[in-house]
């Protein structure tokens, strides 16, 4: 934030004392939207930004970054900040102070936190309360009705954040420690897949906008609950396209089918390619990135309607894991001699057919691999 270390309220020692919260008729600002600060906030505004700053116990320019970091607004010395931002401030820089985090390592934290929780909070209020605020008789005005919702829906949203956001640390986490090493723990073999609608942007010019607000919905939903179904995970969402990662190949497969036969079956969907390349990946702050993300994205714009395919390193693990095999004149010879000795065949789930190698713009020449689902093979 832009601050003027003048007229800070602080006395000699560095603490500040409080002031009142501005009243809004002074202020300009909406008395509704201020008392729904403040329930939401719990606290009323008392310090500026300078202020908030010496009473945690930070120099200026650390908490303007963590500020930042979080998605704040610049308010120069504006007297908007409460209780809660100055013990946010002494938290973070507790943990740096103590050596559990970096000062780096603690502005990642805010900035993923505030990015995740600055998008969750726009869709709560564009997608939820504001269809919820709807005064539900004549004569009600929209001001009479959101603050009572809220400060009913307000402790159960909470407890229900940190329900749902300690059920994911504890996923992630259990993920992490089954690294096999210190670098396995960053740059991780994985299956990346991309799924994307075909014809979108045609799409785009004929459907009205609520319209096609209701199909990408139904598409990110219905991707999101299978990916998750399935033990994959939703890496994000770009509107007409999902981006998704599994630990191991058998499962992103599994996805990659599911979404192609659910969204055929849907007569109201476009058409879905997808897909999928194996190896290497580098994870940062929720998100993935490397020449493996980057293959699957090319592969996807190549992949024909309502078809998979996948790299050839991905084939290459299906095959490993016996989830594949690696011909089809392997399997018959594997049942035919299955049959022979009166023993049941192998059993597969995946089908492999090689495609024509082609150039791929960044990678150079690729093998890709069509994957299908095999007849004989039990879906899990």
């Amino acid at each position: 934030m832009t601050v003027d270390d003048t007229g800070s309220g602080a006395d000699g020692d560095g603490r500040v004392d409080p002031e009142p919260a501005p009243d809004s008729a002074d202020s300009g600002e909406d008395p509704l939207a201020l008392r729904l600060e403040g329930l939401i906030l719990g606290a009323e505004r008392r310090y500026t930004p300078f202020q908030a700053a010496r009473s945690a116990g930070v120099s200026m320019e650390l908490a303007s970054r963590f500020w930042r970091a979080m998605g704040f607004a610049d308010i120069g010395q504006a007297k908007a900040l409460t209780e809660a931002d100055v013990l946010a401030l002494r938290r973070l820089a507790g943990l740096v102070e103590a050596g559990l985090l970096s000062e780096a390592m603690a502005i990642q934290v805010a900035r993923s936190t505030g990015q995740t929780t600055a998008r969750l909070a726009e869709w709560q209020i564009d997608s939820f309360l504001e269809g919820l605020t709807e005064p539900p008789e004549p004569g009600m005005t929209r001001t009479e009705v959101t603050y009572p919702l809220v400060e009913l829906l307000l402790p159960e949203l909470e407890e229900f954040l940190v329900y749902v956001w300690r059920r994911q640390l504890a996923a992630a986490t259990g993920r992490v420690v089954q690294a096999g090493d210190d670098e396995e723990m960053v740059d991780r073999r994985l299956a990346v897949g991309f799924a994307d609608l075909v014809g979108f942007t045609r799409l785009t010019r004929r459907m009205e906008e609520e319209e096609l607000g209701e199909l990408v919905e139904a598409f990110e939903t219905t991707a999101a609950d299978l990916v998750a179904a399935r033990g994959g995970r939703l890496i994000k969402t770009l509107g007409d396209e999902v981006l998704y990662a599994a630990d191991d190949a058998g499962t992103a497969a599994e996805i990659a089918l599911r979404l192609i036969e659910t969204m055929a079956n849907d007569e109201t969907m476009p058409e879905l390619r997808v897909g999928l390349a194996f190896g290497t990946v580098t994870t940062r702050m929720g998100d993935v990135f490397g020449t493996t993300v980057n293959l699957a994205s090319r592969l996807t714009s190549i992949a024909p309607r309502d078809a998979v395919l996948i790299d050839t390193a991905f084939a290459e693990e299906l095959v490993r894991t016996g989830d594949a095999p690696a011909s089809e004149a392997a399997a018959a010879e594997e049942a035919a001699a299955a049959d022979k000795e009166g023993v049941q065949p192998p059993t597969y789930r995946f089908a492999l057919q090689p495609m024509w190698q082609r150039p791929v713009r960044g990678l150079g020449v690729v093998e890709p691999w069509l994957l299908t689902r095999r007849g004989d093979g039990a879906e899990s």
